[in-house]
């Protein structure tokens, strides 16, 4: 039998409750990792403020926990260990990375995914700037940017001491053009393409890579929820042919991990259709989805 490719990596994707965490955690799992799998929702207690898109989506109950996805991380081949953590509470962040160095000794991957753009949005993406609420700046910037910079802060000592390690953020690129129509969307993206970038520059000279990686339109629960449908039909639905599984983000982090030239690509975002082909993956049906671009 072959040697699972990250049998003997330690990895903690952050909000990986659902959607392209979940997907992440899972495929490392996969591919034989050790997942810490972190976000604020469980079985017995899930994440608030997510109201007004659980309203818009049609759904009476929050999906997805880190308990169901730490079990299919387990499922999957690897081990996934479920770690309940605000990561805008820089002290329960604390907490996770010095358990993460009490029980394994190491950390190997850091995924940035934890993300809290969706906890104010409105159903309105496209609108001038001055019409978008501030309230998703708060949401975007201080409980999206500042949780990969404070993640990522924890994690770097430890890879520094090691001398190996990579750090990914999840994020959205389109080549750099203009994300039309939510000023604050595209600001947050820059800010996490440029963090990942600055933290290259400062941890190359150790031997540990950064990068963000770009998926593109990700058939997540609410996107399903949004157009009354489920993974089972959801070709049934011609608005979503350009989608992808969030498994196809996870394969794409997973080949990353497990590359040994890593650090050359260190410092740029990537966009996950590049990486497939470059890589050879496909998503769970079988395809080589095109990079979503804006039209």
């Amino acid at each position: 039998m072959a040697h699972p490719p990250l049998k003997d990596c330690i990895a903690i994707v952050t909000g990986a409750s659902r959607g392209g965490g979940r997907g992440i955690a899972v495929e490392l799992g996969a591919a034989g990792a050790t997942v810490y799998v972190t976000g604020r929702s469980t079985r017995a207690q899930p994440a608030e403020r997510y109201g007004e898109l659980m309203a818009m989506s049609g759904l009476a109950r929050l999906p997805g926990s880190i308990d169901d996805t730490a079990d299919e991380v387990t499922a999957a081949g690897g081990r996934g260990i479920a770690v309940r953590v605000d990561h805008t509470q820089q002290d329960q962040v604390r907490d996770l990375f010095e358990r993460v160095q009490r029980e394994a000794g190491r950390l190997d991957l850091l995924v940035n995914n934890a993300w809290g753009g969706h906890e104010s949005f409105n159903g309105v993406f496209q609108a001038p700037f001055w019409e978008h609420p501030l309230a998703q700046w708060d949401a975007m910037f201080d409980r999206g940017v500042r949780n990969h910079l404070v993640a990522a802060r924890f994690a770097a000592p430890m890879m520094v001491k090691q001398r190996r390690g990579l750090i990914a953020s999840t994020t959205f690129w389109d080549r750099d053009r203009y994300l039309t129509g939510n000023l604050f969307y595209d600001l947050a993206k820059s800010a996490m393409n440029r963090l990942a970038f600055g933290i290259a520059q400062e941890l190359r000279e150790h031997g540990v890579a950064s990068l963000a990686v770009s998926p593109g339109w990700m058939r997540t629960e609410f996107i399903l929820a949004g157009h009354k449908t489920d993974e089972a039909h959801w070709r049934e639905r011609p608005a979503l042919a350009r989608t992808e599984s969030p498994r196809y983000l996870g394969r794409a982090i997973a080949a990353l991990a497990a590359d040994r030239e890593v650090m050359e690509k260190s410092g740029r975002v990537h966009r996950v259709a590049d990486l497939a082909r470059e890589y050879g993956f496909t998503d769970i049906d079988g395809r080589q989805v095109p990079a979503f671009e804006i039209d």
